[in-house]
């Protein structure tokens, strides 16, 4: 494994000023897989903040990736707002029960404060550990979910699809109370000098239209977006699957970053996109980064620079989704080495020679 020259803040802020850099930033979202770094188990992290902190430092100092972010699972928001939550001893944790079951009950939702309810207090308590754990190394990140996708975990995934054709009233009602959920956890998270970062997983197009995408979660990732926007911050944003119906509508948003799963194609969205905001992506986490070799992982990887390197507002070398959790290390190495071979800055020509090599090699 090859070493960095440049720290990810330094890389930044080079790249940013024109300047020369070592290499394009990468992140693998290595997401709860840095507990097999760190060597904890990933239920460690509902409870100890130091346990999240110190995990995402180790799969830093392992691998050299170029973000940092607290985030466990998607559930943490709708969990504090009185949804119920099966946690594994050793996996992600997953919803087990809404926080309601019928629309009747909407009423007695109230949003959640982020310094008493649920997990939220610990990921807050984790933030502090992550920023001095980093200091002058990187910026840190803080993941919230959208208010469309924590509506579906107030009100139950089926109900709210359903929802969404028969009552949109109702799903209006429950972004709204979501929406001062999320503003409340991004701005203690901005208050401790962290920037969010929004994922809106069941606003894909994979999941609902981009119709429904625009009537029931567009005016509310909107304001989120703007509420940071107004404390001097700017969001990246993630939707899984398909989204190139949605490109422009999140774009003008004015986001930071655009992150988008590997079905998307980077070369489209960067045609359609590219002049207002950076791209980050895709490679395929499951089939690629889980189940491939670390030649296939290096094939795809430089596939994804091919078509991202020359985006107009900037590209992130990144996987399309989270990294299932025993990802093996040595496909991370892969993706993180094969990037630093290309180097800064990336030509057609190096990228192409790079090809040729380990497509020779196969």
């Amino acid at each position: 494994m090859s070493k960095d020259e440049m720290t990810p803040a330094e890389r930044g802020a080079a790249i940013a000023q024109g300047k020369d850099a070592d290499r394009l930033p990468c992140n693998p979202n290595i997401a709860n897989g840095v507990a097999r770094i760190y060597g904890c188990k990933i239920s460690e992290f509902n409870h100890d903040p130091k346990a999240i902190a110190k995990s995402q430092m180790a799969a830093y100092e392992r691998f050299g990736s170029d973000s940092l972010r607290v985030f466990t699972d998607l559930f943490t928001w709708a969990e504090a707002m009185g949804a119920k939550v099966n946690f594994p001893d050793d996996d992600t944790a997953d919803l087990e029960e809404p926080a309601i079951h019928d629309v009747n009950e909407i009423d007695k939702l109230r949003p959640a404060d982020p310094h008493k309810d649920g997990r939220l207090p610990v990921h807050l308590e984790a933030m502090k550990y992550l920023k001095e754990y980093s200091a002058g190394i990187m910026g840190c990140s803080a993941g919230v979910v959208g208010p469309f996708t924590n509506t579906f975990f107030l009100c139950g995934v089926d109900q709210t699809l359903k929802l969404t054709h028969k009552n949109p009233d109702a799903i209006r009602r429950l972004c709204e109370i979501s929406l001062e959920t999320c503003e409340a956890y991004v701005e203690a998270a901005m208050e401790i000098g962290l920037a969010p970062t929004i994922s809106e997983p069941m606003s894909s197009c994979t999941v609902v239209s981009p119709k429904v995408f625009r009537e029931l979660s567009l005016p509310y990732l909107k304001e989120l977006v703007d509420f940071i926007h107004a404390h001097g911050f700017n969001p990246v944003v993630h939707i899984c699957g398909q989204t190139n119906r949605i490109w422009k509508d999140v774009a003008d948003l004015g986001i930071a970053g655009w992150s988008i799963d590997n079905v998307a194609s980077i070369t489209e969205c960067k045609r359609l996109v590219g002049d207002t905001t950076k791209i980050m992506g895709n490679v395929d986490p499951g089939s690629i980064m889980f189940s491939g070799t670390p030649q296939d992982v290096r094939l795809k990887t430089l596939e994804a620079m091919r078509e991202g390197y020359d985006n107009p507002s900037g590209y992130v070398v990144m996987s399309g989704c989270s990294l299932p959790v025993e990802t093996p290390f040595e496909n991370i190495d892969a993706m993180m080495d094969v990037v630093r071979e290309v180097g800064y800055p990336v030509t057609e020509e190096k990228i192409d020679e790079l090809l040729a090599k380990y497509r020779d090699a196969e």
